[in-house]
């Protein structure tokens, strides 16, 4: 990993030092934002590997700087970092596309070893034998990790592709939540606010009704099932 490149955006200087300084003896490179305008100015000139992202900074806080980030089509995995542990908080970062998330005070080897695991799956989920998959309506080039449905594009945030290319790779096929959070989150233990959150969000992109949808199925009791709409 040592041609990766990490963005830091803390305004905690201490925190960004013993980042910096960890992701160092990995042999990996960093660079640094002490807040959201700065950073979404960095964003806009370079590309990284993966954001560490606080939520509370002056200026322009962390939610802000993922909502924009997001609407502006970049997919980068997002780490976030936060002092609130409350569930509203972890599943409002994964609303506005986080990857990831951290509650501050946190052990530098689990972050380390968190944002090792983000890389190397936005890595494999970037590569792939086949140039595209179709199901019904919908196309995924795996060179350009582009979507579209009906040639219109789909505008994903990292975790949401990695769902749906494992999604459209296995139609008609149920899995249970269970399944779905280990095969992406690589996670033995399950966390159902996590893929009910994901699940919404990829209705509301690919449905035309989500309420009623027609190809990211819900199977009562079991799981969820992806189908190509006929």
């Amino acid at each position: 990993m040592s041609m990766e490149e990490i963005l830091i955006v803390d305004d905690e200087a201490p925190i960004r030092l013993a980042l910096r300084t960890a992701f160092r003896r990995e042999n990996i490179r960093t660079a640094e934002a002490a807040d959201g305008e700065e950073a979404l100015k960095m964003l806009k000139r370079e590309r990284y590997q993966l954001i560490i992202l606080d939520v509370m900074m002056p200026k322009k806080g962390g939610y802000e700087v993922l909502q924009e980030l997001r609407a502006s089509g970049n997919n980068t995995p997002v780490l976030m970092l936060s002092g609130k542990d409350d569930e509203m908080n972890q599943v409002l970062g994964l609303g506005f596309g986080a990857d990831s998330y951290l509650t501050k005070p946190f052990h530098t080897s689990v972050l380390i070893q968190t944002a090792k695991a983000l890389i190397r799956r936005s890595q494999i989920y970037n590569q792939g034998a086949d140039t595209e998959l179709r199901v019904g309506p919908f196309r995924l080039d795996l060179r350009k990790m582009e979507c579209s449905k009906d040639g219109e594009p789909l505008i994903f945030t990292g975790r949401e592709l990695n769902l749906f290319r494992f999604l459209l790779e296995n139609p008609g096929q149920v899995f249970s939540k269970e399944q779905l959070y280990r095969q992406i989150w690589n996670d033995a233990v399950v966390d159902d606010n996590t893929i009910t959150v994901y699940i919404k969000r990829i209705r509301a992109k690919i449905e035309d009704d989500p309420k009623n949808p027609v190809y990211l199925k819900t199977i009562r009791g079991i799981g969820y099932r992806m189908d190509d709409g006929k």
